[in-house]
């Protein structure tokens, strides 16, 4: 009975550990764990942009003391997402830190070319495809929406994998014979027009009525219509 007293003393010794003593483990690679794991916080992802975090190997020759308070980590400048510096510090009566680098890739959906497309060529599955490009190598406003890209042409070479932005498509290019759309709550009237300036959707043109030879300014509703309501 005795014997039996002492091992169930044993054992709970055995599984009653101070809740310290993992912070006080530390070894380079739960240093490397706890720096990602911040990142990750920092930057997460989300449908629309994607993070790759990288982060540096501690150099062996480093030490890392004992710490039996959680540890915190903080970087300088959040708005830098190429390299970062990560602090870990063990703010104890004796503190200390470590400082590890990082590499930050962020990319976002864009619209690209699935292969070359030509001038006047209208934009669909074949050709567009969506794809994540690194935000530093993004310029200017980018599409990412199909539903606005397909149907429309392009304006000039759009040679493949590159972005495609409002700049290089026309849902309405010039010279386009258009339907002109006149509605109200009462009435709506159809008449023709020729294009004489290109534009996306919503966007205003200049358009010249076949019938009446006028120069009307409506918007752009759809592929090859107009509208505008009064």
């Amino acid at each position: 009975m005795r014997h039996t007293k002492h091992f169930l003393v044993f054992l709970c010794l055995l599984f009653i550990k101070p809740a310290t003593i993992a912070a006080s483990e530390l070894d380079s690679a739960f240093i490397e764990r706890f720096a990602t794991s911040y990142l990750i916080e920092q930057f997460p992802s989300t449908n629309e942009e994607k993070v790759r975090i990288s982060v540096a190997h501690l150099d062996p020759r480093i030490i890392i003391k004992p710490c039996n308070i959680p540890l915190t980590a903080n970087i300088h400048d959040k708005n830098s997402t190429r390299n970062v510096n990560i602090k870990i510090s063990c703010d104890e009566s004796i503190p200390w830190k470590i400082y590890l680098s990082a590499k930050i890739e962020i990319t976002k959906a864009v619209l690209i070319a699935k292969s070359t497309i030509s001038q006047g060529d209208r934009l669909d599955e074949s050709n567009v495809e969506l794809a994540y490009i690194a935000i530093n190598k993004i310029r200017g406003d980018k599409l990412t929406d199909t539903a606005i890209v397909f149907g429309a042409k392009a304006k000039r070479r759009i040679g493949k994998g590159k972005t495609i932005s409002k700049k290089s498509i026309c849902l309405i290019c010039k010279g386009d014979m258009v339907t002109i759309i006149v509605s109200s709550d009462a009435f709506t009237i159809k008449s023709q027009g020729i294009a004489l300036s290109s534009g996306n959707i919503n966007e205003q043109i200049k358009v010249r009525n076949t019938r009446s030879n006028k120069v009307i300014t409506p918007r752009v509703k759809a592929i090859n219509q107009v509208i505008i309501h009064l």
